[in-house]
This record gives C-alpha cells, sequence and structure tokens, in this order.
C-alpha cells in the first residue's frame, strides 16, 4: 500500500499499518497495493489460472482477494464521507 516500508509484509499487515495511520478519507481513495504485493498477486493469480497453486498458496490468494474486497468497501466509505461534507 502507499507508504508501507517492509516488503515482507503481508496485505493484511499493510492494510493494518496504512489504518493505524489515521488516513484521511483522500489518503484511502489514493491507497494501492506495494509493488510487493502488486507482484505476488500477478504470481497467484497466473498460477491459479494454470491451476498450479498449492493449498498454502490457494489460502495466501483468497486472503488477497479478501483484503481487496474489503479496501474497496472502505473506499465507498470514504467516498461517502466526502459527498456529505459537500
Amino acid at each position: 500500500m502507499v507508504g508501507i516500508k517492509s516488503p515482507d509484509l503481508t496485505p493484511t499487515d499493510e492494510i493494518m499499518d496504512f489504518l493505524l495511520s489515521a488516513p484521511t478519507p483522500e489518503e484511502v481513495i489514493a491507497v494501492r497495493p506495494s509493488p510487493a504485493a502488486q507482484e505476488r498477486l500477478r504470481y497467484l493469480l497466473d498460477g491459479n489460472r494454470n491451476e498450479t497453486l498449492n493449498d498454502a498458496e490457494r489460502a495466501e490468494l483468497e486472503t488477497y482477494l479478501q483484503v481487496e474486497h474489503f479496501v474497496r468497501r472502505l473506499k465507498i466509505r470514504a467516498r461517502e464521507r466526502l459527498a456529505e461534507g459537500e
């Protein structure tokens, strides 16, 4: 995610650290996966398409997808909060 420093963090760790930084609604809307997270997700998605993932990788992919869903919902809420202030 934006501003995350360690490439060893899981997607969940990245989001928790980001939320602990008390981001503004604008920062929530702008948040993106770290380059390391993007690369790992591409690997997992490719493996899923090719049916080459092991059980641990499938579980990791599911975690990525759950975190992505949470962040999408968070961004919707941030946009709503900004719209209320107009």
